[in-house]
């Protein structure tokens, strides 16, 4: 079973509340939150191990499952969702973590999900620490990233490490986007800028299970 460490849980709730946040300044009226009540949907499988985005027509539950959880801290995230201004944190009996949110604050999240991978790309190729790097692509689901770099001082560096952020930035998006957690990954293809050759390709979740 692939896991998602705590790490990014938090890091994903991070970016929920601050659409969150924004979403309810101006999104807030009396007539939609009437509404919102009354079409919450009954009977939806939360099964082990299974992530599940219902999009219903003004509401949006993201559950998150047990074994993406680590246990001992499923209290204190709920207790941080709740403080940032998440509309509903719901424990599930399976030990599943939902949140709810509106439809529309579920695509502003998206939105800013992957404006944050974006900057998170340009800062990475900018970044005087990461010298071998020159320059990263991705497609739109951020499931795949190509890194170009300059492969000898990429050998005789540390610049795996920027690998990291990249992948687990992925990995949210692809979770509160509604991917299979039994299917989805991100690969990230390492290419000599010289020769065009792709030496070495790392994938995510899978690599956090071997460090």
């Amino acid at each position: 079973m692939k896991k998602i460490s705590y790490t990014i849980l938090v890091l994903s709730l991070t970016l929920l509340a601050a659409c969150s946040s924004n979403e309810q300044s101006s999104n807030n009226d009396k007539s939609q939150a009437a509404t919102n009540q009354t079409e919450e949907d009954n009977g939806k499988s939360k099964d082990d191990g299974e992530v599940a985005v219902d999009k219903g027509l003004l509401s949006v539950e993201v559950t998150i499952p047990a074994s993406m959880v680590e246990s001992e801290n499923t209290e204190e995230t709920i207790a941080s969702a709740k403080e940032q201004g998440i509309k509903e944190v719901t424990e599930n009996e399976d030990g599943s973590v939902t949140y709810k949110m509106s439809k529309s604050v579920h695509k502003k999240l998206m939105n800013e999900i992957g404006t944050s991978i974006e900057e998170t790309v340009e800062e990475t190729i900018n970044n005087e620490d990461f010298v071998s790097i020159k320059d990263i692509s991705h497609n739109d689901s951020f499931s795949k990233f190509t890194v170009i770099v300059d492969k000898e001082s990429y050998e005789n560096s540390m610049d795996g490490f920027a690998t990291i952020t990249l992948g687990m930035s992925g990995m949210i998006y692809q979770i509160y986007d509604g991917a299979d957690p039994e299917k989805y990954s991100v690969t990230i293809s390492m290419k000599d800028e010289a020769s065009g050759e792709v030496f070495d390709e790392i994938v995510y979740p899978d690599a956090l299970d071997e460090q």
